[in-house]
Parts: structure tokens; sequence; C-alpha cells
């Protein structure tokens, strides 16, 4: 077998969603002069290991429990077409679950050293992470089919994404760094957003109660363009709490973008013609967190 299966199911563009919030929390501790890149570079790694973990997961659950059966619209996945098993694929994940603990208990060492307190709270909540990637759509009660996946994503690529990436570089915490993190949380939920509606159907039909399933795609579309203005609003908010220069509004640039991929959510309806803005709005997500980074570091 080539690696070629392994590196679709992967999915790669995802990784900018999973980059974006600790770009954003590592750019907001250099903001506040405490950056370190042993503790960025393992940060990375992390992520990376768990956005995968995530998906192979998702791969794996979403093809034993139909969401990714034939009548599905969208690229098709490696365990439902056949090119890796399913025993395969358990092997995979477990494997990449270990390797996401291995290297989250390093980053803990690097960022907080026989800080055992710290330690272990930022262990709980990586066993957190490890255990919402396997079961969003794995396992008997996948949380993903009861249509809460939105919040995990606000969640853990949102809050606890950029707050935690934050608190690893500067051992503290400043409330209105949650602005931030909700924008890049709000912006992940719409690419999870843009995924469901373009899997509306077949989601319907293997009963996976995603948002855009519970309200229709017309509440749906309503739905997007809310976290997209909600996003925006959230760090607008920040910057005139923490004004300090012109420059941080450099991240509006990125409004164009947004107003693109809402469009196109409400205009297409063919889900071939809406997957193209999954990977448009998480690269973004990614381009919103560098140009709001380089705007803080330029005020």
């Amino acid at each position: 077998m080539t690696i070629k299966p392994w590196i679709e199911a992967s999915r790669p563009r995802t990784l900018p969603l999973s980059l974006a919030c600790i770009g954003m929390g590592a750019f907001l501790a250099a903001y506040h002069s405490a950056f370190d890149s042993l503790v960025f570079l393992f940060c990375i790694l992390t992520t990376v290991f768990l956005q995968i973990l995530s998906n192979l997961s998702n791969d794996y659950g979403d093809s034993i429990h139909g969401a990714d059966s034939a009548d599905r619209e969208g690229p098709s996945r490696a365990v439902q077409s056949g090119i890796i098993s399913l025993d395969s694929m358990r092997l995979a994940i477990k494997i990449v679950a270990i390797l996401s603990l291995i290297s989250g208990i390093s980053l803990l060492w690097f960022a907080f050293g026989r800080d055992f307190q710290i330690f272990l709270l930022f262990l709980a909540l990586g066993v957190m992470a490890i255990i919402a990637a396997i079961t969003y759509t794995a396992g008997k009660n996948p949380y993903g089919y009861a249509g809460l996946g939105d919040f995990s994503v606000l969640i853990f690529f949102g809050l606890i994404g950029v707050m935690g990436t934050y608190f690893l570089f500067t051992k503290s915490l400043d409330w209105t760094v949650a602005l931030p993190a909700l924008s890049c949380g709000l912006f992940s939920v719409a690419v999870l957003n843009v995924n469901n509606i373009r899997d509306l159907e077949s989601d319907r039909l293997a009963g996976k109660m995603s948002i855009p399933v519970r309200i229709g795609r017309q509440n749906a579309i309503i739905y997007h363009w809310t976290l997209l203005v909600l996003g925006l609003i959230a760090s607008i908010a920040f910057v005139v709490l923490n004004f300090s220069g012109y420059t941080q509004l450099i991240f509006l640039l990125s409004a164009p973008l947004l107003l693109i991929n809402g469009l196109a959510v409400t205009k297409k309806v063919q889900p071939a013609d809406l997957d193209p803005y999954l990977k448009q709005m998480a690269i973004t997500t990614l381009l919103f967190v560098v140009t709001f980074g380089i705007g803080l570091l330029l005020s």
C-alpha cells in the first residue's frame, strides 16, 4: 500500500485550522514579550498530531456509522472506499494518539518544567483533546452525530487552543485574549459548517444530526453568516480594548475572503461546488491569524 491514501486520510487541507489557533496564541504571547521558539515548535507538532488523529478517527467513525456511504457527495474516504482497512485505520489511530500524548508531554515539560500542578492540569486538557478527537464520530455514542461538533470545535480550536497556547508562553491569562480566541473558534466552526451543509443530505440519511440537519439549509446559511460576522467583531473588540496603533486593524484585509466564503455558502447548492470552500475558509482563517499577528507586532 502506498502512502498517498494515508496522506489523503490525514486531510492536509484541515491543518491550517490547527495551526491558526496555535499561531494566534503565539502572536499574542509575542505581543507581551513572552515568545519561546522551542515551546512553539512542540505546540505545532502536538496540534498537528491531534488534527490528524481527529481526521483519521472521523474517516473511521463516519464509515462504520454510515455517514460516508455511497450516497455521500463529498470526496470519498479511505475506509469507506476500501483503500484502507478498518483494522489498519484502528492501528493508525492508536499510533497517532500515542504520538500526540508523547509530543504533548514533551511540550508541557519544556513549558512548565517541575511545576507539576500546572503540568497535570494541562496534561488533563491534553487527554481531553485526544478523547474529543477520537469520539467525534467514533465510538458507540459519537457526539458529532448529536450535533455537538460545533461546540467542541469552538472550545478546542478557539478558547482552549488559543488561550492555552498563550498560557504556555506567558504562564498567565489576560481575559481580553478570549476575544481573538473566540474569533479563531468561530471561523473554525464556519469551516465545519461548510462541511456539514455540503453533506446535509447524506448526514440526514445516516442519522448524523449536525446543525444544518437540525435547522435546515436556509437557517444554516444564516448561522454561517453569524459565525463570520461575530468572528470579526470579537477581534475588533480586542483592538478597541488594547489599542496601540491602527496597524492592529490589518486583519480586516481578510474580510473580503470571509465575504467570498459567505456568498459561496449562500449561492452554491451542489455539494461538489461547495467543497473547495472548506479549504478556502481554513486558509482564510490562517491568513486572518497571520495578519492579526503582524498588526499586533507592528503596533
